[in-house]
């Protein structure tokens, strides 16, 4: 099965290790990034619609897929958004993209907003795709975290906890936990069974499973002290923002105002709901192609900050 016709595989180096993207169309650069527990293979369905007009480079993160796992960290930081966000900086700049635009969906989403905020002059545009920042999840009411994100405080548990209880039955919690989370009764022929596999072997792999648990742990400890820093010091994310949420997802029923709470960040922020589950690119690609087309062929009126050296 062929997930991306008309795409070539790069292994792109980075100090870290090799960034795994593919690469397609032609146009402004746009990269794509994805979610827990995914690969770039959630982009099928989307990327082919959106390399019409753009160059398309769709990566997997690190620790995810066939992109490099780092080391885990006393910290986390090696698997902190910004560590993350850096390798994508560094192999956008290995394919010759100083400055592009970025879509993430979830886990991809966290760390294109942290480009965003820490390399303001390499990110044109941002597209964040259900999710609002790390530190204003964990400020929510504590009945709220818990039933809409329980899976955070498990995967965030100190290792070797998580990762044993996972091991022990994969299967299981791929299809208590992630087929639910997919909401496969709206769209199941969103879902091919290669697609599935391609997902459900990843928590066979132990390695695989480390570091989504890594990840998550970032989330609860580094993740929300460099939010938190930047909310002191009101910083500001300067390009245009998009922000696209899954109207049968925890943020309509979490959060009042989805746009309010980004416009803390992002004062200019757009969007709306997607009539979706939480994966809304698999679950209505053509939709979100359509809004993401719509957002990076507007004209930014937001001055654009000059190359510095990474």
């Amino acid at each position: 099965m062929t997930l991306f016709d008309g795409f070539t595989a790069h292994d792109l180096r980075t100090p870290r290790g090799p960034v795994h993207a593919l690469v397609g169309g032609d146009g402004p650069p746009l990269l794509l990034l994805h979610g827990y527990p995914q690969s770039l293979a959630m982009w099928r369905t989307t990327a082919p619609l959106l390399s019409a007009r753009h160059t398309v480079v769709v990566a997997d993160l690190a620790g995810y897929g066939a992109s490099v796992r780092p080391s885990p960290t006393p910290d986390h930081a090696a698997h902190s958004k910004r560590a993350m966000a850096r390798d994508q900086i560094e192999a956008m700049a290995a394919l010759g993209f100083d400055r592009f635009a970025v879509a993430g969906h979830d886990r991809g989403g966290r760390v294109a907003y942290r480009m965003a905020l820490d390399h303001p002059e390499r990110v044109e545009r941002l597209a964040v795709l259900d999710i609002v920042p790390t530190s204003d999840v964990y400020r929510q009411r504590a009945r709220d975290f818990a039933r809409g994100y329980w899976h955070w405080a498990f995967l965030a548990q100190p290792a070797p906890l998580p990762e044993r209880l996972i091991g022990a039955d994969p299967a299981t919690f791929f299809d208590l936990h992630v087929r639910e989370g997919m909401g496969l009764g709206r769209e199941p022929s969103r879902y091919p069974t290669d697609v599935m596999a391609i997902y459900r072997s990843a928590l066979d792999d132990p390695g695989a499973v480390r570091a989504m648990c890594e990840d998550y742990r970032a989330g609860a400890s580094i993740d929300v002290d460099l939010d938190e820093a930047d909310r002191r010091q009101r910083r500001r994310i300067t390009c245009p923002v998009l922000v696209l949420w899954a109207a049968h997802g925890s943020l309509p029923k979490t959060y009042r105002d989805v746009l309010e709470v980004w416009r803390h960040w992002a004062p200019d922020a757009t969007g709306s709901a997607i009539d979706a589950a939480h994966f809304l690119a698999e679950d209505r690609p053509e939709e979100v192609a359509a809004a993401l087309l719509a957002f990076t062929s507007q004209t930014s009126t937001v001055a654009s900050p000059p190359l510095t050296p990474s």
